[in-house]
Parts: C-alpha cells; structure tokens; sequence
C-alpha cells in the first residue's frame, strides 16, 4: 500500500480505534479497485502497440452467414437486405427460424432471394439456446448440398444476430486474416446503430468501441482474443475441429466458442477495421435482463478453466482465467464501496464533532483516481470510431464509468437465477 493509500485508511478507520473490520474492508475495496485500473491501464498501452496488417483478400472463399432467430420479424429483412447486397461472389445465408410465434418465418421467405434459405425448428427440439440453435443450421448445412465440393477450410461461417448490420467493406477487411492456415476465427468490432436516439444508446456504443479498441486489440498481442455473439468469422475446418458439438449450451456460447477454439490450437483474430452494427436496448429494465444473461454465461463459462490450464500458452491462459474470473472479483466489488461510502460518512460525521477534519486531504484525489482514472483513455478510444468534440467524448467517459455499475445489478440478479437452477435463454427484445 503507498504511503497516500495509508493515509486515507487512517482517516477513514480514525473514528472506530483500531477498526480492523473497517480497515479490512476499505483496504480490500482498494486492492481490487487498484488491480482493475492496473489492468485496464496495462490493456490500454498495450492497445496502443502496431500490429501487421494482412495483405489483400484472395476472393476464393465460400462465406456462409448463420442467424439463429427468435421472433426477429422486426428486424431480419434490413439485416438479409444487408448482407445479400455484400460484394461476394460465393455467399449463402441460413436463417434458422426457432420456432418464432411471429412473422420472422415469412420476411424470410418473402426475400425470394436464391442465396437465402430458410431453416425452421419445432418444439421439442426448438428454443433451447442460441448455441443449440445454431448448431442445427450448421448440421443442416452439412446434410445439404449447399456446400457440396467445397474445402471446409475455404469456407468461412459468420454469425450475425438478427439486428445485425455488416459494413460493407467487412469481408475485405476480414478475409486476410485467413490467409494464415492456422486463424480459426475472426472477431469484427460491434456498433449501435441507434445510438444518436438516447444516452443510454450512446453509452452501450461506447462500451463496445471501448471493448474493441482496448481489450480485443491488446489481446491480439496476448494471443486471448474472444468471440463476440455477432459479428464472428469462423473458418469451417475450425469449427469441425472442436469436440463434441461447436456451439456449447452456455448463454454465453461465443466466449464459451473463442476459448475451446484457442484451446484447439487456432488463432483468434480481431478486425478493427470493420463492424457490426445492432440495436442497442433502450430501456433499463431490458439493459439490465441483457446483462444478467451474458453475467450468467461468464459464470458457466468458469468452468472451462481446466481446459485453460492444460492447453493454452501461460501468457494466454493468465489473460483468460482473470477475464473469467471477472464475475466473481466483480461480484466481492460490489459491495466494498458500500463499506467506503459509509465510512467516509462516518468520518465526516466524527469530523464536524471534533471541529476538525479526521479525514486525509489524499481521499479526494484518491477516489477521483480510482473511480474516474480511465475516463480520459475510454474518450480518447471512442474519439477515434465516432466524430464527437473532445468536451463530449471526455463527459461521456466519465458517465460511462456510473454507467459500469448496472453490472452489480445484473451480476447479483445472474447469481440469484444460477443458484435457483434457472438457466433459460433471456431473449433480448426488439424494437
């Protein structure tokens, strides 16, 4: 601990004696908060360095775009329009319709496009997951004739939510990668399209730029880069390559999906220079729904530390097992400045009652710098995807880090559904 943090800890437990329970709990709170700004900071520079960018695209490959739908009839037909207007000369898309109650069935067959095909699930076989539902597409892809002849290693599965909105240029950013015979897949960064609509739009948008840039791009250089749930380019031959099915049950299946690629022997990938873009929620409630789903996949996901261990490189494996213990670091966070809070109450409480100040003149300082530390570099990431003055990028980074606090919400919601067995697929709704 510095010198300056021992000050604030004696301030802070100045008015309960010794206080080893509050000293506890603020040095504890302290050492997580230090740990996190350590690491985002480190992830931060180590974005920063070059890397080699792959030369043309070759053009020879077969892309197939996988939609796994839900009552998407509000959205799939501009995502399909999207996608069959992609400069590609061999493309196909499956739409794998999970047995919607909707119209997604007929926007789908209403495209009359020969590259769009239409896959329908039935109960009971149907809505058991993302994973599950992709999975059929993918068996059913195979059991056809559609990709009859071709070198599972020249074709490539991108997955695109139903909201999902590729760039234009996204395969010809893409495609270089796999060049490289031993990229198994390719992660594109992700956008909102609605968020000029409201700030909670705005400030999801960020925390993909924010992702991307940052953690995506320094884990190019740590070999850990995950799969995103839209937006990921898969090289067949990778796909087959993994155990048992490719897709596993976990409501996160793409982070699940990245590590076993990893852990397989494949590079994972990740493109900045394209995106997809989809539709950010715009109420809290389903914010927060959202994020209790992908909290409770990181949770599942815990349990392919094992197979970290045993297969994937050290520096890899360091990167992995911290972002999947994220959750429970998280979770212990969560509460600690709960304790602060009410402790620097209390000192300023004693302090009015004493007629002097008990607290260290450090604290305010401190805690702008542990709270609001990495609010500069969020703005100065997001300048770089979005044409906003600096004034507004640096008042959006500091917004974005109270933004960071629905996590709790959702984390403490996610472990509630874990422990009372509930485990079903949170389906984000439309509009």
């Amino acid at each position: 601990m510095t010198v300056s943090g021992g000050l604030i800890i004696d301030g802070l437990t100045s008015t309960f004696g010794t206080a080893t329970a509050g000293r506890i709990a603020v040095a504890g709170s302290l050492a997580i908060i230090i740990l996190a700004v350590s690491y985002n900071s480190g992830m931060f520079a180590l974005s920063r360095r070059r890397t080699e960018k792959p030369i043309a695209p070759t053009g020879s490959r077969t892309y197939v775009f996988l939609l796994a739908c839900l009552n998407e009839e509000r959205v799939i037909t501009e995502s399909l329009t999207r996608i069959i207007r992609l400069p590609l000369d061999d493309l196909l898309v499956l739409v794998v319709d999970d047995a919607s109650d909707d119209g997604t069935a007929a926007a789908v067959r209403d495209m009359a496009s020969p590259h769009v095909h239409l896959y329908t699930r039935e109960f009971p076989d149907a809505r058991k997951g993302k994973g599950a539902a992709l999975n059929a597409g993918l068996r059913w892809l195979r059991k056809s004739d559609l990709l009859q002849g071709k070198d599972p290693n020249d074709i490539i599965v991108c997955v695109v939510d139903a909201d999902g909105r590729l760039d234009g240029h996204a395969v010809e950013q893409v495609d270089p990668f796999f060049d490289d015979p031993k990229t198994g897949a390719v992660q594109v960064g992700v956008r909102m399209y609605n968020r000029r609509r409201r700030l909670l739009a705005r400030l999801q948008d960020m925390e993909f730029v924010v992702y991307g840039e940052i953690f995506q791009n320094a884990r190019r250089h740590l070999g850990s880069v995950g799969m995103g749930g839209n937006g990921q380019f898969m090289r067949l031959a990778a796909l087959e390559s993994l155990p048992g099915k490719a897709w596993s049950d976990c409501l996160t299946e793409d982070l699940d999906l990245g590590v076993r690629l990893l852990a397989a022997g494949w590079i994972n990938g990740f493109c900045p220079t394209a995106a997809v873009h989809q539709q950010a929620v715009l109420t809290l409630g389903r914010l927060l729904r959202q994020r209790s789903r992908w909290f409770q996949g990181h949770l599942q996901a815990f349990r392919l530390v094992p197979l970290i261990l045993r297969r994937i490189p050290a520096r890899s494996a360091i990167d992995l097992i911290y972002h999947l213990s994220s959750p429970a670091l998280l979770l212990l966070t969560s509460l600690l400045p709960i304790a602060f809070m009410i402790m620097i109450g209390d000192a300023v409480v004693a302090s009015f009652q004493a007629g002097h100040s008990l607290l260290s003149p450090w604290w305010l300082p401190w805690f702008y710098l542990m709270t609001f530390g990495m609010a500069a570099a969020y703005a100065f990431v997001y300048r770089k995807r979005e044409p906003v003055s600096w004034a507004f990028a640096l008042l959006l980074g500091h917004i974005y880090v109270i933004y960071g606090y629905i996590w709790f919400v959702s984390g403490w919601w996610a472990l509630a559904r874990a422990l009372t067995g509930k485990h079903t697929w949170l389906k984000t709704a439309r509009t």
